[in-house]
């Protein structure tokens, strides 16, 4: 029997299936009897889920990153889909065909990979090239740079994500940058390269996702802007050569304003063609992303519209299958 992942079931469907568990908590309702919360994936997307009436015994049953079997119904609540559980069961991880889990395969990680590079080395500024080597050549940073999600819950949040997300800022800029000559197109493909860099340390991602300590107390934005000072004096004692002032400002400017809004957790605002840019580029891959998500995983398939999504504030048209 195949199995049926997230993104193929519908209202009212009953589940019995096996996803990997993460965000577990338990909580207390209005009545002030306990349930429990979890988040639930598989390659094709994550759930909320609930089990109502659990208590201490089955909360520690298992572990966030472990797999397990559900039995339950889908439904969905304003316009999102959950799962409403009434049995677990913990799955040995070695019984589990992880390529269920995996959004991005091996094979399509090391084809980002070299892309990113060859973008990178083709760039003509000198002091940006040598400091893109110098994290080229940090195996640490690379191997988190292609494992890492660039998010947990909203645009590409899954392991490789943060790689594919990078390199689609990159090359959405090649194609920008070349329409408004007045900006410096290298320093915009190195702000595109770096800027969510301090991901690969905010966020933990092994088995389940989640928040390093770091990334708690600290965030990727001031984690990005640390390392790329440790890159810039790696990048000097290697050439020999100051790194220019002015191009480290801009970089880090980047970096702190790409969210683009205080609300949105940027301490300042852009205020260069570059960081400008680079926060509507940024912009428009997730959006573009999580919406086109939406989009392919609804299950309503008797509408051309998507539910009413309450985070955006509108249905989503789907046209016609």
């Amino acid at each position: 029997m195949s199995r049926r992942f997230i993104n193929q079931f519908g209202d009212r469907e009953p589940v019995d299936e096996v996803f990997l568990a993460a965000e577990k908590q338990l909580r207390t309702n209005r009545q002030g009897n306990l349930y429990m919360q979890m988040r639930l994936s598989d390659r094709s997307g994550s759930v909320t889920a609930m089990m109502w009436n659990a208590g201490e015994k089955v909360y520690r049953s298992f572990e966030n990153g472990d797999y397990l079997r559900v039995q339950g119904t889908a439904q969905y609540y304003n316009g999102v889909l959950q799962m409403i559980l009434n049995q677990i069961e913990m799955v040995d991880a070695r019984d589990v065909d992880e390529s269920d889990f995996v959004t991005l395969g091996t094979m399509d990680i090391d084809q980002l990979a070299e892309r990113l590079r060859e973008m990178l080395r083709a760039m003509s500024n000198y002091p940006l090239r040598n400091l893109a080597e110098c994290f080229l050549m940090d195996e640490e940073f690379m191997d988190g740079l292609t494992s890492a999600p660039a998010g947990v819950k909203n645009h590409h949040a899954y392991r490789g994500g943060l790689l594919e997300h990078v390199l689609s800022l990159m090359e959405l800029t090649a194609v920008v940058a070349p329409r408004y000559p007045e900006i410096d197109r290298d320093l915009l493909l190195t702000g595109a390269f770096l800027h969510d860099a301090g991901k690969i340390r905010e966020l933990t991602y092994e088995r389940d996702l989640g928040y390093s300590d770091e990334g708690q107390l600290i965030g990727h934005l001031v984690i990005a802007v640390g390392m790329l000072d440790q890159k810039v004096r790696e990048t000097e004692e290697l050439s020999g050569e100051a790194f220019p002032e002015e191009l480290r400002l801009r970089l880090k400017h980047m970096i702190v304003s790409h969210h683009g809004e205080y609300e949105f957790g940027s301490p300042k605002l852009p205020m260069t063609l570059e960081a400008i840019a680079l926060h509507y580029l940024d912009n428009l891959d997730a959006k573009m992303h999580s919406i086109g998500q939406l989009i392919r995983d609804d299950a309503n398939t008797d509408s051309q519209w998507t539910p009413y999504q309450a985070n955006l504030g509108r249905k989503l048209f789907k046209g016609e299958s």
